[in-house]
């Protein structure tokens, strides 16, 4: 099923300023969907049909606890939030990584992510200094490959290939994806991620549910319910496994202190996810996504267009927002330290 994406489907989101010129913008389609699939706010086309990359992960990790799998290997809070996480490869999240191996019998050699350059500048000197070269483990979907092994692990699958489409570990993955998101499976376009595991495209408003569902899974099944309840409490509790210290998605969820998740995703894809209550008592639960549609590749728009959209919503105020200071609008320096604009939010939620 060929899909193309209508350019109209993306209106400006995010205005970059020099002097009094706007010198660039950043657009993008975002929506904020409740547990019963309603679209509460949206910009741009919510029905915009796109790759959610790896702000599918803590989706992805739900078929592996509702197998058993937090028992069956005693996992922690810290290891189940590296398997949702897009880490930064620093020791500490290496150091939880090998934890897992050894508690589980895997190894290295059992990942099939490949390697990357590592992302965390201090950590990839540290090791420059040292002579060592990144690997595997320091993969940043490794923590979600060793997920997806540990389930096969469970059922007794094979571990050869768990990456294919046709695994059966893909297949449930897929399978449970699709429920979340209250879309036949058929109707899921698929692709390849960079760490080679399929990766799933669908519209904004299907995937705002499945992070309305993960956070307030009242309409779901008990089992995935406790499932989904797992997931968001190891990422709130853990979030610097989740990316790292200083990252969008690990300082908003401590800013949030438990209410709220949030997992970004390659070419400008973000979801966050409000837990009933994060916006005042009895306040419903929330999936907000959006997508940069440039890729947001300097990663400068994504944690701004995410304050702003709570702002509208009307979050802020439950936030601890002194965490989120450097995420927000604010001036632009050359390098001696002279302002020369600023970077600021330039679009407004329509309310439904």
């Amino acid at each position: 099923m060929k899909h193309v994406v209508n350019p109209s489907s993306y209106a400006p989101m995010i205005a970059v300023t020099r002097g009094e010129i706007t010198e660039s913008f950043h657009w993008g389609a975002a929506a904020v969907v409740d547990i019963n699939g309603h679209l509460v706010a949206s910009y741009g086309d919510p029905q915009l049909v796109t790759f959610l990359r790896s702000s599918s992960k803590p989706i992805q990790a739900l078929p592996l606890i509702e197998l058993g799998g937090k028992e069956a290997y005693q996992l922690s809070a810290k290891e189940i939030s590296l398997m949702c996480a897009s880490h930064r490869g620093m020791d500490i999240h290496v150091d939880v990584l090998t934890g897992l191996h050894q508690k589980t019998g895997l190894s290295e050699e059992d990942l099939m992510c490949g390697v990357h350059p590592i992302p965390d500048r201090a950590t990839a000197e540290a090791l420059l200094l040292k002579g060592e070269q990144p690997s595997q483990k320091r993969h940043n979907c490794s923590g979600k490959h060793t997920g997806f092994l540990i389930q096969a692990l469970i059922r007794g699958l094979p571990t050869e290939n768990y990456i294919d489409l046709q695994h059966p570990v893909q297949q449930l993955v897929l399978k449970t994806f699709a429920e979340m998101c209250a879309l036949p499976e058929d109707q899921i376009q698929l692709g390849t991620d960079g760490c080679s595991v399929p990766v799933y495209a669908v519209p904004l408003l299907n995937a705002g549910l499945a992070f309305a569902s993960l956070c307030d899974p009242l309409n779901l099944s008990e089992k995935r319910a406790e499932a989904c309840r797992v997931i968001t409490g190891a990422m709130t509790a853990e979030p610097d496994m989740v990316a790292g210290p200083g990252q969008f998605d690990s300082e908003l969820m401590k800013a949030g202190a438990g209410s709220i998740i949030s997992k970004g995703g390659a070419e400008g894809y973000q979801a966050i996810g409000l837990l009933p209550g994060a916006m005042g008592e009895n306040s419903p639960a929330l999936g907000i996504v959006y997508k940069i549609s440039d890729g947001d590749a300097a990663g400068r728009a994504r944690p701004l267009v995410g304050v702003e959209i709570l702002r509208q919503l009307g979050a802020l105020p439950f936030l601890k927002t002194e965490l989120l200071a450097g995420f927000d609008a604010r001036r632009i320096y050359n390098w001696r330290k002279v302002p020369v604009g600023e970077i600021k939010p330039v679009f407004q939620l329509e309310f439904h």
